[in-house]
């Protein structure tokens, strides 16, 4: 310990020892009686504290007479507290005292050098010590004084994010993407989350870009976290679903150009001459910002096309890191048809030779509904053929029944006649048996 220290000790005993002579003294002197020394009643709890909490040390005592206490820190050597003064100047220590009993030694707002070992010590002429120790735990904090900050790079180069935390214990740190995207550390490599104080992102893509989280923590709460947002720039980009695209006059048509670009870029339309095309009656031009955000869906709608409004027509993307452009033509192209919906026609036919009642039939006349199609042969196909083979076949199918009964007819007759010849054959002759038998 300090030489101060000893010396404030040494000055303590011999108070000590002064005031237990004159306390033997006015009892009538060593002979009359014998003094108890003071003891220690319980040991000095260790305590365990978060930074900005306040702790308070007890330190109980029996027979403590005119001895004196004094809390001290050990590793500090400093004395604290000497029975109901406080020697330090640290404005949030203090002591407190149940009838010289127990002495309880205050930390207000605990600070992370407040910890180690604290001694509770009676001057007595061998003094008497305890100890308790004090854990000074602190939540995890981040040093943005050390840590990376927003970034803004170029596309295809590299970066090196930086998260420095303090704390006790020693904190831990890690790394997410906002969303839980993947980290891409290289080409090959890609992760849901990071550990340790730097992440190093190499070729950076725009599919990089975005808010990285840089998590601390030591289980001693709470967690913190720090977001950095991470910005990619590149030159804008074009896609163009259609080229060509045709509608007919007095008609209205939508052209469509998709780009990427970082940061955002200046987007329009042109016509062929380099016309820069403005929101009108004629024009209505938009562009939808897409997910992520550096895709824009750009659109212009021509109203009530007319022979003026065909041609080329061009999307242009500009930012500080480049510009592009791309190229659609419109042409004319014939209005829409619509197919005649199917109809069939049917009329009522009647069978009364046969005894069958009404019957409703079908007549297929010209068919309901023509489909062409140009094939490989350049050769314009119908079902105009089907139909026509349809009726030629119910034709002939009607002549052969018509045939079939008329030489069924001509059968029934030829079966009669021959009948009634027989029958007239047979009464001649019953007859001149008659005539042969009235003779005789």
């Amino acid at each position: 310990m300090h030489f101060r220290v000893v010396c404030l000790w040494l000055i303590l005993i011999a108070i000590g020892t002064r005031d237990s002579i004159k306390a033997a003294n006015a009892s009538g002197g060593p002979g009359n009686g014998v003094m108890e020394e003071p003891e220690f009643v319980d040991k000095i709890k260790n305590i365990t504290v978060a930074a900005g909490r306040s702790v308070q040390f007890s330190c109980s005592v029996k027979n403590l007479g005119t001895y004196k206490v004094a809390w001290m820190h050990y590793e500090q050597s400093a004395i604290l507290t000497v029975h109901n003064h406080v020697i330090t100047r640290n404005p949030r220590i203090s002591i407190t005292h149940d009838k010289h009993r127990t002495w309880n030694l205050h930390i207000r707002n605990v600070q992370e050098e407040d910890k180690g070992r604290y001694m509770c010590q009676i001057n007595t002429v061998t003094a008497k010590t305890q100890y308790g120790y004090l854990h000074v735990v602190v939540p995890p904090n981040i040093d943005d004084s050390v840590s990376s900050s927003d970034v803004i790079v170029r596309e295809g180069s590299n970066e090196t994010l930086t998260c420095k935390a303090t704390g006790f214990p020693e904190p831990s740190v890690k790394w997410k993407r906002d969303g839980n995207s993947k980290i891409s550390l290289n080409k090959t490599l890609q992760v849901t989350e990071w550990e340790g104080e730097k992440l190093e992102l190499t070729k950076i893509s725009r599919l990089d870009m975005g808010a990285y989280l840089c998590i601390a923590s030591n289980g001693v709460p709470p967690t913190v976290s720090k977001r950095i947002k991470v910005s990619v720039d590149f030159p804008p980009m074009l896609w163009i679903p259609h080229q060509l695209v045709g509608a007919p006059l007095a008609y209205s048509v939508t052209l469509e150009c998709f780009t990427e670009a970082h940061p955002s870029s200046l987007n329009y339309w042109t016509r062929e001459d380099g016309q820069m095309i403005h929101e009108s009656r004629k024009y209505h031009a938009e562009n939808i910002v897409g997910d992520p955000n550096y895709k824009t869906h750009m659109r212009l709608t021509i109203n009530n096309i007319q022979n003026s409004d065909y041609g080329t027509y061009k999307c242009v993307a500009k930012n500080p890191r480049g510009e592009t452009d791309g190229i659609i033509r419109l042409y004319i192209s014939s209005p829409p048809t619509t197919s005649p919906k199917p109809t069939t026609t049917e009329t009522p036919m009647r069978v009364k030779d046969f005894g069958f009642g009404d019957l409703n039939n079908s007549i297929y006349g010209n068919p309901s509904s023509l489909t062409i199609h140009l094939d490989k042969d350049a050769k314009y196909q119908s079902n105009l053929d089907d139909v026509g083979k349809s009726e030629q076949k119910s034709n002939s199918e009607d002549s052969e029944n018509k045939q079939r009964s008329s030489d069924e007819m001509g059968n029934s007759v030829s079966a009669a006649a021959a009948a009634a010849t027989e029958n007239l054959l047979f009464a001649f002759w019953t007859f001149g048996l008659s005539l042969r038998a009235l003779l005789r």
